[in-house]
């Protein structure tokens, strides 16, 4: 029964990739009321449990732990493809019950991004449990989206496929313009915060993969077609998501 079940929730993903249409990711930069938290988090919870609670329109929910976004809330909805998008929980129950219990404790300023996954240079190659997140946002040059895509991104999966093969992580792209330095995501999935402390050798690898001194001229790729990143830290709130921490693999394919 249970194995049954999850074919029916996964049915819309696997119409999707029958037919090649690309999924994408809800992310709702939610900055909640100081002196609301509790009542936010409470009102949140209830509502992810009774309209987000599993299948394509399901909501996790992360708590950003560092940058201008410290203390902010980020519910992600999906992967779903557009075609689905239209179809998310829309009633008036809904509404009201959203209207009430979550936005009455939210302040004006709300972010949006919808991000399509990349799932040929991603690597969901395992059942896991989200935990952590190291989310990795990178501003693209006006007209360069291509060159970075060729020359800096095809280039660290190379790597990480044939040096880092274990590591959980997923390569997004935006599909708004912006402004905002929010154009492309390498997300990494981790467990324990020692995970920060490991000793970075993608230098390393990099030219083992890619032959030497080619790292020199990634970085002039990277400067080439970027105008600048920054990271930030997730940790995934259970309490408050509609679906739990487990992630299948198909899913993400």
């Amino acid at each position: 029964m249970k194995k049954l079940l999850f074919a029916m929730l996964l049915m819309p993903l696997l119409m999707v990739s029958q037919s090649n249409e690309a999924l994408v990711l809800e992310n709702v930069m939610l900055t909640v009321q100081p002196d609301k938290i509790a009542e936010f988090e409470a009102g949140l919870a209830a509502h992810n449990n009774k309209f987000h609670a599993e299948g394509p329109y399901g909501a996790r929910v992360y708590n950003v732990q560092n940058g201008k976004n410290a203390g902010k809330y980020m519910l992600i909805m999906g992967p779903l493809p557009w075609s689905a998008m239209d179809g998310r929980p829309s009633t008036q129950e809904h509404s009201d019950d959203n209207n009430k219990n979550v936005s009455a404790y939210l302040t004006s300023e709300v972010e949006v991004n919808y991000m399509k996954m990349h799932p040929e240079l991603s690597n969901f190659s395992k059942d896991f449990e989200i935990n952590k997140v190291s989310v990795f946002m990178i501003d693209i040059k006006r007209f360069k989206n291509g060159d970075f895509m060729e020359k800096v991104i095809k280039k660290v999966a190379k790597v990480y496929k044939e040096k880092m093969p274990d590591q959980i992580y997923g390569v997004y792209s935006n599909e708004m313009n912006n402004m905002d330095g929010m154009d492309f995501g390498w997300v990494e999935f981790f467990e324990s915060s020692s995970w920060m402390a490991r000793e970075d050798k993608f230098a390393q690898y990099f030219e083992e993969v890619h032959g030497a001194g080619s790292f020199q001229t990634f970085i002039a790729d990277v400067e080439a077609t970027t105008d600048g990143d920054r990271t930030e830290i997730w940790t995934l709130r259970n309490d408050l998501s509609g679906p739990g921490p487990m992630v299948e693999a198909v899913t993400r394919q």
